[in-house]
């Protein structure tokens, strides 16, 4: 089982860094992304999976080299749910910005002008997450490095 634990481990890694590296290419040329979605919600979803086959790990007696391999393994969870926060907020934060009362207003703009709205909104929820899953990739190695995984 400890060697499930290391392997999505490394699924966690390596999910999370290719949705905020495609993330971060994306919201830098300014284009949306079909691709970043799922491979950003597979990112999280094996972090959620992860975190459970780790807790049910140390309820079994197996314990990690180093403590800290706690704290870098429980922190994915907190970055992927205040990415979370910080996407939902993305909207109100780009209408605002703009002087757009709100989401039903944009609806009255010119054609070429919804598209930009919805896109600067889109950019910056993607932004937002592909930042998170960066950290979440970072926090999931460093967990790696002081378990004695790596």
């Amino acid at each position: 089982m400890t060697v499930v634990h290391l392997v999505l481990g490394f699924a966690v890694i390596g999910l999370n860094l290719g949705a905020g590296a495609l993330g971060a290419f994306r919201w830098w040329r300014a284009e949306t992304s079909r691709s970043f979605w799922p491979l950003a919600r597979a990112g999280q979803a094996a972090v959620v999976v992860q975190v459970l086959l780790g807790g049910s790990l140390v309820v079994l007696g197996y314990a990690p080299d180093d403590d800290l391999h706690y704290v870098y393994g429980a922190l994915p969870v907190a970055a992927s749910f205040v990415a979370e926060q910080l996407r939902v907020g993305a909207a109100e934060t780009v209408l605002e910005a703009r002087g757009i009362a709100s989401a039903q207003a944009v609806g009255d703009l010119p054609e070429p002008e919804q598209r930009s709205v919805v896109l600067a909104i889109m950019r910056r929820e993607m932004g937002v997450m592909a930042m998170g899953a960066l950290v979440v990739a970072a926090l999931a190695l460093r967990a790696a490095f002081v378990s004695g995984g790596l």
